[in-house]
């Protein structure tokens, strides 16, 4: 894959952030189920999604939770990342076709344990749809 990108801890600096952009295809949700066994009817049955609170089908928050995975393993420290740990709280639906901003910024590092801890907010135009906080191990020393 070439947008692989990689970073050591010396390159990274409180306040750098990166960002994605991705839209939620109904064929996501049914990868996403058929993988994870999730087959709630609000993410799968449109007539009982018609009538939940939200009056049509959603897309699981975990897809928008493999958003920050995936910027974290691929692209942002980028492969050589172990991830330590994770808080989530989903605030608003993803609904099919949307498209999920997902943006990391690094809060904290602590380089003697090679830790970084990083905000993670994911967003639906104006609309905050997760919101959460990660802490990553990051290799040190410089990349051949």
């Amino acid at each position: 894959m070439s947008d692989i990108k990689e970073a050591c801890l010396e390159e990274l600096e409180v306040g750098q952030c990166f960002t994605t952009r991705n839209v939620v295809s109904d064929a996501d949700i049914v990868k996403f189920a058929e993988v994870t066994g999730d087959v709630n009817p609000i993410h799968l049955d449109e007539t009982y999604a018609q009538n939940s609170i939200f009056g049509e089908r959603i897309a699981h928050g975990m897809i928008s939770a493999g958003y920050i995975s995936a910027i974290f393993g691929t692209r942002f420290p980028g492969p050589g990342s172990i991830y330590m740990s994770q808080s989530l709280k989903f605030r608003a639906p993803v609904k099919i076709n949307d498209t999920v901003e997902t943006t990391v910024t690094i809060m904290d590092l602590n380089e003697r344990r090679k830790r970084v801890t990083l905000n993670c907010e994911c967003r639906v135009g104006d609309t905050v749809v997760l919101t959460g906080e990660a802490q990553l191990m990051v290799p040190s020393g410089p990349k051949e």
